[in-house]
């Protein structure tokens, strides 16, 4: 069984979209997108630098459009899952048949958009530790104001809240946690500082057309599968507060008896986390269109 995966926000780097632009109707598909939501995305994913693509409002669209691009890329596959972390669950949305790509891409614009203007009244952020005990983590970040934001597995939670508790977790590391880095997001996202965004992620989604997803749809939420349309946009709006429990989505992943998972663009952080949680599961990051005839190969061995 295969599933296909979209990462989340700090993925992205400079030029990233640039050689998928070559591919036919890329670039055509990647302009109507930018006039639709009001983004030069080519711009941004081709020439942006890594300060402008941290923007939310910016590496958000950026993540959807590389993402969809990237799967189309893929040929006509049917996994049997999908699923992505944060941000990513548009993509996945879309590419299950949720939404169509326009919208998604007007959702992911709007989410950006009020996720910004959330992030900008307090100076927040995010950081992954890497290492230790949840059991031990989870409540050092608690003691500190910091919420473990990603729950991502694989001896990996991110903690987010404001730069000064940000700092004193720099200077009092949680007993087992071996490194602690700085994410490249502008804010502290699926906390409490982004409630003001949920409420106009709400009002966005209202008056979408939504079907129900045409393969398994595991949510961030709680790992669960979710069957129809109108909850996975549910589950989407309500997430932009909460938690991500990407380790809960790998635990469904093993129990649904996953043994090949492909990353679309730009691939590599959550393959990784799959290496060490999904021990014998095959992964494959697709990262250029370089990649394309390996996932290609592997979809056809694990449909």
């Amino acid at each position: 069984m295969l599933v296909l995966v979209a990462p989340g926000q700090g993925a992205q780097s400079p030029g990233f979209l640039t050689p998928w632009l070559d591919l036919p109707g890329a670039a055509d598909r990647l302009g109507a997108w930018s006039d639709a939501i009001g983004l030069d995305l080519a711009h941004y994913g081709t020439r942006g630098d890594a300060d402008e693509i941290r923007d939310t409002a910016v590496a958000q669209p950026l993540l959807v459009a590389a993402g969809l691009l990237s799967a189309a890329a893929l040929g006509d596959i049917a996994p049997g899952a999908v699923a992505g972390h944060s941000v990513g669950e548009i993509t996945a949305a879309a590419y299950a048949g949720v939404l169509t790509d326009d919208d998604a891409l007007r959702l992911v614009r709007k989410r950006g958009l009020a996720m910004a203007e959330a992030a900008a009244v307090t100076e927040t952020g995010m950081a992954a530790l890497l290492g230790g005990d949840p059991e031990v983590t989870v409540p050092h970040l608690e003691k500190l104001g910091l919420t473990p934001a990603n729950v991502n597995g694989a001896g990996q939670i991110v903690a987010a809240g404001t730069k000064d508790q940000l700092a004193a977790l720099e200077a009092d590391k949680p007993e087992g946690v071996r490194k602690v880095v700085t994410l490249k997001v502008a804010g502290a996202f699926h906390t409490h500082h982004m409630a003001p965004a949920v409420a106009q992620l709400e009002e966005a989604a209202g008056g979408l057309a939504l079907s129900d997803p045409r393969f398994t749809y595991v949510s961030n939420r709680d790992g669960k599968a979710v069957a129809t349309g109108a909850e996975v946009i549910e589950r989407l709006v309500g997430q932009v507060a909460n938690p991500v429990r990407w380790d809960l989505c790998m635990e469904t992943f093993r129990e649904m008896g996953v043994t090949a998972l492909i990353e679309v663009c730009p691939g590599g952080t959550l393959t990784g986390l799959a290496k060490r949680a999904l021990k014998g599961v095959q992964t494959l990051a697709v990262k250029t269109p370089d990649d394309l005839d390996a996932a290609r190969a592997l979809v056809a061995e694990h449909s």
